[in-house]
């Protein structure tokens, strides 16, 4: 079952499209012809970037047959794509399980259990790597129990940006890319 928005439409409907900024501030100085823009990826229902990645994930998941509804949405995460899978889980049905660094901020792991989120602690100084490893053992050990979403290495992440992000872009910007920036 899907959780409907307060504007009537369900939460995935809600990913993506997000608006162009054109800086014109600070590219005052440019010539006319040269414009400089942001993707407002905050205006994902999450708040970020991750929900197109965690949707795609857990769409690909469903499509292949791997995440069904008996079984728990499983990942590591510093933040964001955990706050994505929590809030699609949520809206889809799906208990999440994830794994964080102890040292993780209170904000997010009070969003993550806000949602319902299950969440295992490890050792803060072992950081991201920590968690990956102790979730890919539980993943090993228990394979019929969780969809392993596994965030690093699942090619459903980045397919997310091919097949929205830069679609969307040639679109806003009518095909006039000439040169695409982005932070890892």
């Amino acid at each position: 079952m899907q959780s409907l928005s307060v504007h009537g439409e369900y939460i995935e409907n809600q990913i993506g499209n997000t608006p162009l900024v054109g800086f014109r501030r600070i590219t005052a100085h440019l010539p006319q012809n040269i414009g400089v823009y942001a993707k407002a990826e905050w205006t994902n229902p999450g708040g970020s970037v991750k929900d197109r990645a965690a949707y795609n994930i857990i769409r690909q998941g469903e499509l292949d047959g791997k995440l069904t509804h008996g079984k728990i949405i499983l990942d590591s995460t510093s933040g964001n794509t955990g706050i994505a899978y929590a809030m699609i889980g949520a809206s889809k049905g799906y208990r999440v399980k994830l794994f964080l660094p102890q040292n993780a901020s209170p904000e997010r792991t009070a969003i993550l259990r806000a949602y319902g989120v299950d969440i295992v602690f490890t050792d803060p100084l072992e950081g991201s790597d920590g968690a990956i490893r102790a979730v890919r053992e539980l993943a090993a050990a228990e394979p019929d129990k969780y969809f392993y979403a596994d965030q690093y290495n699942n090619p459903a992440n980045w397919q997310a940006h091919y097949k929205t992000t830069g679609v969307e872009i040639w679109k806003q910007t009518e095909g006039a890319v000439t040169h695409f920036v982005a932070g890892l």
